[in-house]
């Protein structure tokens, strides 16, 4: 730790003391192809909202509790782990967001172990885990486990506040991820090839509506998403290239939006306009159409989407051909349509 030693007289007798501690944070950094003006640090107690320069490059005092903070650009998010006296630089490209971000300077070793842990879950977990088996899924949560739990251990010199919150949560973030892909398990065995639960005039992006048992004589290929989830919007480019793909076979693309007041400020109106914008900006192809009710509506809660992006396959007899099929950037999709001869 620095100190500061002052002589006094020809006694050469030293009196140290600590440098006085910053009671704030520094934090800077640079953001290459910046997704807005600004960005903000954050957690349930305490935001604050940072001006990001032309260049990307920004930098400001944050006086703050001890904790994790959630640090977001305008369009995604990552944790970052905050103390007062921490000069933490960092450094992202939005195109590369999560496997961009690195730091230095005082600080920089919880937070590149926070960065580091964040790209190993998704790797592990940020997969279709819905055909397998109950038994093989019990397997493979198994070995999740023990690579995660070697992870955490393998890491020295970290913030005990870090580990100790990694190895609390590891149990309960397993068994909620486990619980909903064997729910999705449970729901092929009780649907495939059952009549599709169906919508009814749901709201067009031009306005009209569509029911799904008008779209009966193709397969339909269903997108349950939302304009505030990232891995929705992930989905996006393998979506548009699929749909360009098999624009002339027998298969109709359908998107359902679930935006809803309680994730847009309480507003429908906004909730509306939001979801409008981004089928206009990002030039979202195939039907486009948005649940009156949300998370809520009949069809929703038949086919138990408890998580998004949620896809489903239905076949030109109305029948379930997934409840849970694969996602538009799963190689998988596309061995499904091959075999249904799509």
């Amino acid at each position: 730790m620095k100190k500061i030693c002052i002589a006094i007289g020809a006694l050469a007798i030293f009196a140290c003391q600590e440098a006085p501690k910053k009671d704030y944070v520094t934090l800077s950094g640079q953001i290459t192809d910046k997704n807005s003006d600004s960005l903000i640090v954050r957690s349930r107690a305490y935001s604050k909202t940072i001006t990001v320069n032309a260049d990307g490059t920004f930098s400001d005092t944050l006086k703050i509790e001890t904790g994790l903070y959630n640090f977001y650009d305008g369009v995604e998010s990552t944790n970052v782990f905050l103390k007062n006296g921490y000069n933490l630089n960092l450094s992202l490209d939005t195109k590369a967001f999560d496997e961009s971000i690195s730091y230095t300077g005082e600080g920089a070793e919880n937070n590149n172990y926070l960065a580091e842990k964040s790209l190993i879950e998704e790797k592990l977990l940020d997969q279709d885990f819905s055909s397998m088996t109950l038994e093989s899924l019990d397997t493979e949560f198994e070995n999740i486990e023990t690579e995660l739990t070697t992870f955490y251990n393998s890491k020295q010199g970290i913030d005990t506040m870090l580990t100790n919150m990694a190895s609390n949560n590891l149990k309960p973030m397993l068994d909620g991820t486990k619980k909903y892909y064997a729910n999705n398990i449970k729901l092929k065995q009780e649907m495939t090839g059952k009549p599709s639960p169906m919508f009814v005039d749901y709201t067009n992006a031009d306005g009209s509506t569509t029911s799904l048992e008008s779209l009966k004589g193709k397969y339909v290929y269903i997108d349950v998403w939302a304009t505030w989830c990232a891995p929705c919007k992930a989905e996006i480019p393998s979506l548009k290239a699929l749909e360009a793909e098999y624009h002339d076979k027998n298969i109709t693309f359908v998107s359902v939006s679930v935006d809803d007041d309680r994730t847009h400020g309480g507003s429908w109106d906004k909730a509306k306009a939001d979801w409008l914008a981004m089928v206009a900006d990002e030039d979202l192809g195939g039907i486009q159409v948005m649940s009156p009710e949300g998370w809520k509506s009949e069809f929703v809660r038949d086919y138990q989407v408890n998580g998004i992006p949620r896809f489903i396959l239905i076949g030109p007899d109305g029948n379930v051909v997934d409840p849970s099929a694969p996602r538009p950037s799963d190689a998988k999709l596309k061995e499904l349509f091959t075999s249904l001869s799509i």
